[in-house]
């Protein structure tokens, strides 16, 4: 009888082993009900498995996702890093004189509140230069996600200052993981980045500039129909279409823009 209980809370362990792994699989959570159909019908443009498998980020890391927006990848990291890791969402500030960012915040709040099972483990911080910087204690993240953010510091030449905070937050060996709106080479950068476009090199130079290591890119995100020429720059096409019903079906069929996908690493 002892044999046969002991087999049994052996099994029973292994399955809730398994159970606790299965629920927190990357693909499970990106398939998962806290996703709204919209935002998984945007998966063919901005492949969220294949771009978190490249960042190489695991579900027991401790993660910052820097100005997530309206939470389109918090959906995904926060129920991913939930049992085993952390996440931090470096959001903008309460004191933002920016309308715009006051409004996004309230919102991103109001979605982590409303599902504290999904959420509930998530830690605000703020990143609003040149003000608020720390977007983690020093040097206790795995990981440091920005996507298509960059164009706006540069805009409000913040840039600098917030890949110096991002490093101060990473740990040696954690990797930093850009996604943006990429330029063509052919064009020079403006420094502004008026259109919504950065080019690599730019990126690249950035990040060097404040200590990391340029580790690897790839082509996850590329979208060689963007041709980068629009009147309303980036935000021509979808999901913004500034441009509203006037060729719609023509950006529409363009999809998202093209896209550099770049890591970097903190040295050791």
């Amino acid at each position: 009888m002892k044999h046969i209980l002991w087999a049994l809370l052996l099994v029973s362990s292994f399955s809730s082993s398994y159970a606790v792994e299965k629920s927190t699989s990357l693909p499970q959570v990106i398939a998962a009900k806290q996703r709204s159909v919209e935002h998984k019908n945007r998966d063919k443009y901005r492949h969220p498995q294949q771009t978190l498998e490249f960042f190489d980020v695991k579900n027991d890391m401790t993660v910052v996702e820097v100005w997530p927006g309206e939470g389109w990848y918090t959906e995904i990291l926060a129920p991913y890093v939930k049992d085993h890791g952390k996440l931090y969402a470096a959001h903008f500030s309460a004191e933002a004189e920016q309308p715009h960012f006051k409004k996004n915040l309230h919102d991103f709040v109001k979605k982590i509140k409303s599902q504290p099972k999904v959420y509930g483990k998530v830690e605000l911080s703020v990143l609003q230069p040149p003000t608020f910087l720390q977007i983690a204690p020093e040097a206790s993240a795995d990981r440091i996600l920005t996507f298509r953010s960059v164009h706006n510091w540069m805009k409000n030449d913040q840039a600098a200052a917030v890949f110096k905070a991002m490093y101060k937050a990473l740990k040696p060996g954690g990797i930093l993981g850009v996604v943006e709106h990429r330029n063509s080479t052919l064009r020079q950068q403006d420094t502004k980045a008026v259109s919504g476009y950065v080019t690599e090199d730019y990126v690249i130079a950035l990040a060097r500039n404040a200590g990391f290591e340029f580790l690897d890119k790839s082509e996850i995100n590329a979208n060689s129909n963007d041709t980068k020429d629009y009147p309303e720059g980036v935000w021509t096409l979808p999901p913004a279409l500034r441009l509203k019903d006037k060729d719609r079906k023509k950006y529409l069929a363009i999809g998202e823009s093209d896209r550099m996908t770049i890591k970097f690493i903190k040295p050791q």
